[in-house]
């Protein structure tokens, strides 16, 4: 299965997480959608459909137990979020981390403006950012305009989910346990 790798790019698997929990809602949760849709078509050897077949199903349950067959994310996702969180925050309070500060000021007005588009002062600054990505990679699915303005923003937004990504990798090559 190429699915990314999570200690790779953490931000690419997040993003790519969201992608198939709208694939399995697309599917109606349903297993044989799954395999008629998705892994017929995308895997080639009886192994790798096998395998595929256990990983989609897994996802399933964990979505249809979490209450997720509509909307919202997989609590080992939003795990991720916070995780990235409590790394966001300790580089933003490491003096030696000037080049991640200085990007993340950059990109806090596209962030605010975003959160004040999206109504819900509550959801994390990160969470902002991927959704706001999220939509973006959906918009050019559909080969739908794209306003300069959000260009901007997402430029500006997927410079410090890549550095973010980066400072994860190097901490999870340093402490394998996170």
């Amino acid at each position: 299965m190429n699915i990314p790798k999570k200690q790779d790019n953490i931000a690419e698997y997040l993003l790519y997480m969201w992608q198939t929990e709208d694939l399995l809602r697309a599917c109606e949760l349903d297993m044989d959608k799954v395999q008629q849709s998705i892994i017929n078509s995308a895997y080639q050897t009886a192994e790798e459909r096998e395998a595929a077949h256990d990983w989609y199903e897994g996802l399933i349950m964990m979505m249809k137990s979490e209450g997720l067959r509509k909307e919202g994310h997989l609590q080992i996702n939003r795990n991720i979020i916070l995780e990235l969180t409590d790394l966001h925050l300790s580089l933003l309070k490491d003096p030696g981390e000037s080049e991640y500060i200085a990007l993340y000021y950059h990109t806090l007005p596209h962030i605010v403006a975003l959160r004040a588009k999206a109504g819900d002062k509550s959801v994390p600054e990160l969470e902002t950012c991927f959704t706001a990505l999220y939509g973006y990679m959906l918009l050019k699915l559909q080969q739908r305009e794209i306003s300069a303005e959000t260009q901007a923003a997402v430029t500006q937004i997927i410079a410090l989910l890549r550095l973010l990504s980066l400072k994860y990798k190097t901490m999870d090559e340093k402490d394998p346990e996170v």
